[in-house]
């Protein structure tokens, strides 16, 4: 009896052996990869102001317009003088990255004596590659001159922002 015992125990040793190795036999491994990928923080740096220069009103509104490119356009009734000049924006950021440029429509210029103006704004391009020494973009507007404007010094601010697509 001893005998038939033994063989039942060696037979349910093995049978579990089997069960064992048949669930490893269908046991399967892949490997994954991390990946990141790290860009510069940006920064953006106004390197010039978006300038009118002087304009001298007349008895009816009009506009002065400045293209991205810095030419101005004075309209009727109106007369302008001095250096107009298109607002630059440097970018700095990772190379070959590519920053979609966005900003303020319009900005509400203040005069020193009283008076407001309301420029529309334009920008150069909605988004810049960046090179190895960053990139840049520019920001024209159309100036609304009233009839009679007041006097004085006018100047107002007008966000931009640059962020990576």
């Amino acid at each position: 009896m001893r005998t038939i015992g033994m063989k039942r125990a060696l037979l349910g040793a093995a049978i579990a052996a089997l069960a064992l190795n048949a669930s490893a036999a269908q046991a399967a491994t892949a490997t994954g990869t991390a990946k990141a990928k790290i860009l510069r923080q940006i920064t953006l740096t106004n390197t010039s102001d978006l300038q009118y220069a002087t304009v001298i009103s007349g008895a009816t509104a009009s506009t002065v317009q400045v293209s991205t490119a810095g030419a101005r356009t004075c309209g009727s009734g109106l007369t302008c003088t001095g250096t107009a000049t298109a607002a630059n924006f440097n970018i700095a950021g990772t190379d070959g990255a590519l920053v979609d440029v966005s900003g303020d429509a319009n900005v509400t210029l203040t005069g020193s004596l009283g008076g407001t103006m309301t420029s529309t704004l334009s920008y150069s391009a909605a988004s810049v590659t960046l090179g190895a020494t960053g990139g840049s973009f520019q920001v024209g507007g159309t100036l609304s001159v009233g009839a009679n404007q007041t006097a004085g010094d006018y100047s107002g601010t007008f966000n931009v922002t640059a962020n990576y697509q």
